[in-house]
């Protein structure tokens, strides 16, 4: 009898004195100040890169173009991944405990699946533009203009919101498995089970962009090549100054090619992990172990940390950009005209 009391006190709830608690799992103190560091940075990173993206492009007008709207509103989908599911995920991730109601917790799922698919299509859409951009430039101008941005814009706010809304508040995404949610949504919880069939559309919606994106940079990088290898079989040949800018134009379509090629392999390795667990879990009766669904979970969060980096971070006038605006010259009124692109900003 004196064992069992012992044992019962020595299980941690999340709400102590509370009939249906969650147990809470905790970490040692160091474990606990390493993991709250690790998260906090990447919400953090996620927040700010983001939110200096945005300013850039949106304050400087030389950066207004319809790449670069679709790369403003790539960030603004990071960013809010950064202040509205990240903070919350760390918490319960670190405290293994949910403290901000049954709500909160369908509206965090929600947001959660909008903005971070949200991202993943304005990459998409971003790939379908450098595509054009890289194989196409002389009629580049006339294919992507500033409406065909808008459309993709809206297209990669609107699915995903409906979407996310759709699932989360009608409570489609649990049909068959009421019993099964209940018993594992304690108080203190917010673990949501989604049956097969919605499972199944998930791994769709995250395949489905990436095979696209993968075909097209797949074809960036063998135009890449076989402009390389054009101004290779040209090089000891006098060049006339129409060739001479076509080497510039190739040059710097490689280097894009080569962001690009880091853009692929970033993505997947964030997103390719939560995908094929939530997959296998589906149909292998939910088996993940808390702790491995909660590292695929940050992978695909991280991914919105980096994105700045890959997409803005590698570009000379984003570094120029944040320059101006680190050093307060952002407040001049003649701040917007400022040229990025030359070598004395």
């Amino acid at each position: 009898m004196s064992s069992n009391s012992s044992l019962l006190a020595a299980v941690q709830l999340c709400y102590a004195n509370v009939n249906g608690s969650c147990v809470k799992i905790p970490y040692s103190p160091g474990s606990w100040v390493i993991l709250y560091i690790v998260f906090g940075f990447g919400a953090v990173l996620a927040v700010f890169g983001n939110l200096l993206v945005m300013i850039s492009i949106l304050h400087f007008k030389q950066l207004h173009s319809p790449t670069n709207f679709l790369i403003a509103s790539l960030a603004c989908a990071d960013f809010l991944v950064g202040v509205t599911v990240m903070p919350f995920s760390m918490v319960r991730t670190v405290e293994s405990c949910w403290y901000f109601g049954r709500s909160f917790c369908t509206f965090h799922t929600c947001c959660d699946v909008a903005f971070c698919y949200s991202s993943l299509f304005h990459l998409c859409f971003i790939s379908i533009d450098r595509y054009i951009a890289v194989t196409d430039p002389l009629v580049y101008p006339t294919k992507f203009t500033i409406s065909v941005s808008g459309i993709c814009i809206s297209m990669s706010w609107i699915l995903p919101l409906v979407y996310s809304g759709a699932v989360f508040y009608t409570g489609v995404y649990d049909d068959g498995l009421e019993e099964l949610s209940d018993a594992l949504n304690c108080i203190g919880g917010c673990q949501t089970i989604v049956n097969q069939n919605w499972v199944l559309i998930d791994f769709l919606s995250f395949f489905i962009p990436t095979l696209v994106m993968i075909i097209l940079y797949g074809n960036i990088f063998l135009v890449a090549r076989r402009q390389a290898k054009k101004i290779e079989n040209t090089g000891s040949k006098t060049e006339s100054s129409s060739e001479s800018y076509k080497a510039r134009v190739a040059r710097r379509e490689r280097k894009a090619a080569k962001t690009l090629g880091v853009t692929v392999v970033a993505f997947m390795v964030s997103w390719l992990p939560y995908s094929i667990d939530s997959l296998i879990d589906a149909f292998m009766g939910f088996i993940t172990p808390p702790y491995i669904y909660e590292i695929c979970c940050w992978c695909a969060y991280y991914n919105s940390a980096v994105n700045p980096l890959i997409y803005a971070l590698f570009y000379p006038w984003f570094r120029k950009a944040i320059k101006v605006i680190v050093t307060g010259q952002v407040l001049k009124n003649s701040s917007a005209t400022i040229n990025l692109f030359s070598e004395h900003v």
